[in-house]
């Protein structure tokens, strides 16, 4: 396997020696540095403290996610500590704010919902629905190759809408990874599935609130303007812009790709192992679809995702389908990340740095539709080094504070923009999962990264400037 770039392999070579700590160490002073400095600056130009504060967190804030010096969730946990220390005590300020500004991003609805949706993931991974699924799509996709690769793309869409990007893009590498190997890796077919199935598992993510979570940190940041975005407000723009991009895909692949000649034999697939008590099958398959009910039909009942998202939690641990085990391996990291960047959000916004970012926008000699398109193209570009979730925590806030319309579709369009990273093996885990099996090069990602680049925001800017228009 070939290193994702000097950085990664720097941290390796640490890790041997058992030395990673100084590399974290010193990659966390070089960025406190660069940000000291680059505070200092921004502090010359005349603004209040609280301004320059933030700005200083900010930078750092980005440089740590950019630079791994610290693991995401722990920059997430440490931008909450900064912004508590310097604006819920007189140590810094002597105007303080409640602690409960920040600490309340935990309690958060996207917070719930993204819980709720990790449950529901871990009971179908765990009476293996998801390889039910796989198999469902082989038997009707049949033997065509373009047909079985549409059926796999779609399968990983729409399964990420309810699962993990990761956690999808793993279980379908590894169903399909015995025909790669059969076929070979040198065939434009198997790199075509090896690139194809992170793709749709990344765009397929942007269908529901919980598929990917930028999409969270989007609702979430439009929930603190007093924007209430619900599960099915959400589904009417993700949905079918998810699925347009996975076929548009699909079709791009069919055209540059040559499948001739390949000769496919599914017997080779992985079966589902059946060992799963009916019981906690039917268990999983009623849970999801009442809960998935009560999200899509919020605007009926009333009642908030914040709740329904506990009948999951509660349902799935009382029918003991999942114990405290696997309770324990849930990617809590991803909530202390998100919490972290929405608290950072509410700064950016509470001490008017989000507003002095936007004047400057504002006052380019461009159309406001340009500025919300130049959204669309950094979060895509700044997600393909760097976390698509602390991509999001940066840009959301910022464009939340576009004027008119865009204020409302700028966060939706970054959200979407977000995970259509796809250039680099390093640009998102499920890409990461692809290049881990060594069967595809860096190289390989380069056309559908590109491909993605320049068409994930056109088609996110115009699906969500339609979907605002009719939504207002």
């Amino acid at each position: 396997m070939f290193e994702a770039d000097s950085r990664s392999g720097a941290r390796n070579l640490y890790r041997k020696l058992k030395l990673n700590w100084i590399f974290s160490t010193s990659t966390f002073v070089g960025n406190f540095l660069i940000a000291l400095i680059i505070s200092y600056f921004f502090s010359k130009i005349g603004y209040e403290a609280p301004v320059n504060f933030v700005f200083f967190i900010s930078i750092l804030a980005i440089g740590l996610w950019i630079s791994e010096a610290l693991p995401p969730f722990a920059v997430g946990i440490f931008i909450i500590a900064t912004l508590l220390l310097g604006f819920s005590t007189d140590f810094f300020f002597d105007k303080t704010m409640p602690p409960e500004l920040y600490v309340s991003t935990w309690t958060s609805n996207v917070i719930w919902l993204l819980l709720g949706g990790f449950f529901l993931a871990k009971a179908m991974s765990l009476v293996e629905l998801d390889r039910q699924l796989f198999q469902f799509t082989v038997s009707k996709f049949g033997h065509k190759p373009e047909g079985l690769l549409l059926g796999m793309m779609m399968t990983t869409a729409i399964a990420s809408m309810v699962m993990s990007n990761t956690a999808t893009t793993a279980m379908m590498i590894s169903s399909i990874l015995p025909l790669v190997r059969i076929i070979g890796k040198d065939s434009a077919y198997g790199k075509a599935l090896l690139t194809a199935i992170p793709a749709a598992a990344s765009v397929g993510g942007v269908g529901t609130i919980i598929g990917s979570t930028p999409n969270a940190i989007a609702v979430g940041a439009l929930q603190e303007k007093g924007i209430n975005i619900t599960f099915i407000d959400w589904m009417v723009v993700g949905f079918p812009t998810g699925l347009i991009l996975v076929w548009l895909f699909w079709k791009f692949l069919c055209k540059t790709r040559d499948f001739s000649g390949v000769t496919l034999d599914l017997s080779l697939l992985p079966k589902a192992k059946g060992e799963v008590r009916p019981f906690e099958k039917n268990a999983v398959i009623f849970t999801l679809m009442f809960t998935v009910l009560m999200w899509l039909t919020e605007p009926l009942h009333g009642i908030p995702v914040a709740a329904t998202s506990a009948i999951p939690i509660v349902f799935l641990t009382m029918t003991q389908v999942i114990h405290s085990e696997h309770v324990r391996s849930l990617p809590w990291d991803t909530l202390m990340l998100v919490a972290g960047g929405l608290a950072l959000g509410i700064a950016l916004v509470e001490v008017g740095l989000a507003e002095i970012v936007m004047v400057k926008i504002n006052a380019l000699p461009l159309p406001k539709v340009f500025i919300a398109i130049i959204f669309c193209l950094v979060a895509v570009l700044l997600s393909n080094v760097m976390s698509n979730t602390a991509a999001a925590s940066i840009l959301v806030p910022l464009s939340l504070a576009l004027p008119g319309i865009y204020g409302i579709a700028g966060p939706v369009m970054v959200a979407i923009s977000c995970s259509c990273s796809l250039l680099l093996p390093v640009s998102t885990p499920a890409n990461a999962i692809a290049f881990a099996t060594g069967m595809v090069e860096q190289k390989d990602f380069r056309p559908g990264g590109v491909f993605f680049i320049f068409l994930g925001p056109i088609l996110a800017f115009l699906a969500v400037m339609a979907w605002v228009l009719v939504l207002l």
